[in-house]
């Protein structure tokens, strides 16, 4: 019998990039469940139709529902290889009309493409491809799409978790890095909220007799950012503060973002954070913690999965450089669990979460048969 060869394994980009547009049109942002719904169901019917056994989890938490699927013989054992993917997207619904799906010069652009519709558009393409190839991976496969990533997996931390005890290995097509390399490892990710109080009071009557949580707010925001360290970075991502223009702001809120390289800058951030004070007499502030992904530290089974995707990659006419990086994703939760995670297996690209997110569209068919390399060689 010929041995399997990822690089012979005919993989059809124009169908690829057909299906990318169904899903990437699927607006899908966080906190919007029933967009979110949608694009289970549209996830959900794609799976369906290749044979995989397709379970769609309802929704908790106010988040949209999350699809779970297997591909296995009626008579495979469990566990095997957990594939896992995110539904949500950071793009609110109408950025479509801002970002259109557009291709140029080899790119695609679209809200949510690079982040994540790609990586699972291509990795169901390289298992229709094998099933047609008369192809059988030694491991059952399942998918797991959860629908609140973006936002820190806050209500499907316990099923990814639940899900991944069950494998032997969980591998994620979240993007490529910009090396075109693959994450062994991830930064802990804290989020944090942060409210300013002041007294609120007619601002044009009697501004002076007010104190403003929003005025209050500006001198956190800039205190925080003066916090970062090249170890320990903060970012303030939202605010929101204020009711009507002629009142000082009673209340103030603001939501933070703090990754840390390792436990002891983590715990330093934790503790600059928790030391900050009020500017001004009249005002208070809370701190409120919020939703951590930990540390994934490159253990030696993420090593040796890294080493079998790279022997894969040689073949394929490209090197594979494995990386610990910044950035949040569900394989934080697996790799801190001592499950062999290989992430970063998406497409490539650049700009995620920003108006000129894009692709690499020749990427679709390389990390496709790489991902179909791995489904094949994992025993």
């Amino acid at each position: 019998m010929t041995a399997f060869r990822p690089a012979d394994l005919p993989l059809d980009t124009p169908a690829m990039m057909a299906t990318l547009r169904r899903w990437v049109q699927c607006e899908s942002p966080s906190y919007d469940s029933a967009a979110v719904n949608r694009m289970a169901v549209l996830a959900a019917d794609e799976i369906r139709a290749m044979g995989g056994a397709v379970e769609q989890v309802p929704g908790r938490e106010g988040f949209g529902d999350c699809v779970r699927a297997r591909f296995a013989k009626p008579d495979a054992s469990e566990g095997g290889i957990l594939v896992m993917g995110h539904l949500d997207t950071v793009h609110p619904l109408g950025m479509l009309s801002e970002m259109p799906w557009r291709e140029e010069n080899g790119r695609c652009h679209g809200p949510g493409i690079l982040d994540m519709k790609s990586g699972i558009v291509l990795t169901l393409a390289a298992i229709a491809a094998l099933q047609q190839a008369g192809l059988v991976p030694p491991l059952p496969i399942t998918i797991l799409l959860n629908s609140d990533e973006e936002v820190g997996s806050p209500s499907t931390r316990g099923l990814v978790e639940a899900e991944a005890l069950r494998h032997r290995y969980v591998l994620i097509p979240e993007p490529a890095r910009r090396s075109g390399g693959v994450v062994v490892g991830r930064h802990a990710v804290a989020r944090y909220k942060l409210v300013t109080r002041g007294r609120p009071a007619h601002a044009g009557l009697r501004l002076n007799e007010g104190r403003s949580a929003i005025q209050e707010m500006a001198h956190q925001v800039i205190a925080i950012d003066r916090l970062s360290q090249p170890d320990c970075t903060f970012s303030t991502g939202v605010i929101r503060g204020g009711q009507w223009v002629n009142c000082v702001a009673r209340e103030c809120e603001a939501e933070l973002l703090s990754v840390s390289t390792s436990e002891a800058a983590l715990a330093r951030g934790r503790q600059a954070l928790a030391g900050l004070q009020p500017t001004a007499p009249g005002t208070e502030i809370e701190l409120v913690p919020g939703a951590v992904r930990p540390f994934w530290h490159t253990g030696e089974g993420d090593r040796a999965l890294f080493e079998t995707a790279n022997r894969i990659a040689a073949d394929l006419g490209f090197d594979l450089v494995g990386e610990t990086s910044g950035g949040g994703s569900d394989g934080n939760f697996t790799g801190a669990m001592g499950i062999p995670t290989l992430d970063g297996l998406g497409a490539r690209g650049d700009f995620l979460h920003t108006r000129d997110e894009h692709i690499e569209i020749d990427s679709l068919a390389e990390r496709g048969r790489l991902m179909a390399g791995l489904l094949m060689a994992l025993s």
